[in-house]
């Protein structure tokens, strides 16, 4: 499945599913986009989940990437039961509507209407209740049993 828009300042970006040989891409683009956005987690925390992510997490989810108009992954997202698990942009295409695209393919094509968010990840959190999602709970700790807590939203 391949969706196109095309953006007000005249780029184009496609949505399409992800393939297996986009996984080490995609890792890359996590690392980066993590680095940029969650100052809260340390080098360690990223190294413990890195292999997690490739291994298995990105298995779980029903995977979608967003690329230019040269074919290049600019970001993704994964939904799993209704609840968008990982939404990360590369650090330079940041700003542009790539999150938001995603966001709006995940809600209107993959069933999403939930989504958890690192507490300390204000950005995030201010990404998603301007898109539509409210937050409804809050866990102390992360899925990982680390003392990052989770706000759990809905739309």
């Amino acid at each position: 499945m391949r969706s196109e828009l095309n953006f007000q300042s005249g780029f184009v970006m496609n949505i399409e599913i992800v393939e297996k040989a986009d996984h080490l891409k995609l890792i890359e683009i996590w690392g980066s986009s993590v680095r940029a956005t969650h100052d809260f987690l340390v080098e360690d925390d990223l190294q413990e989940l890195k292999p997690l992510i490739l291994e298995q997490y990105f298995d779980a989810v029903d995977l979608r990437c967003a690329k230019n108009a040269h074919g290049e992954i600019q970001g993704f997202c994964g939904v799993h039961s209704g609840n968008i698990e990982m939404l990360f942009i590369s650090p330079d295409a940041r700003g542009k509507g790539i999150g938001a695209m995603l966001s709006a393919h995940a809600i209107k094509e993959q069933g999403a209407s939930k989504v958890d968010v690192n507490e300390q990840n204000r950005q995030a959190l201010g990404f998603y209740q301007h898109i539509g999602f409210k937050v409804i709970g809050r866990s102390t700790i992360d899925r990982q049993g680390k003392p990052y807590p989770l706000l759990h939203m809905v739309l």
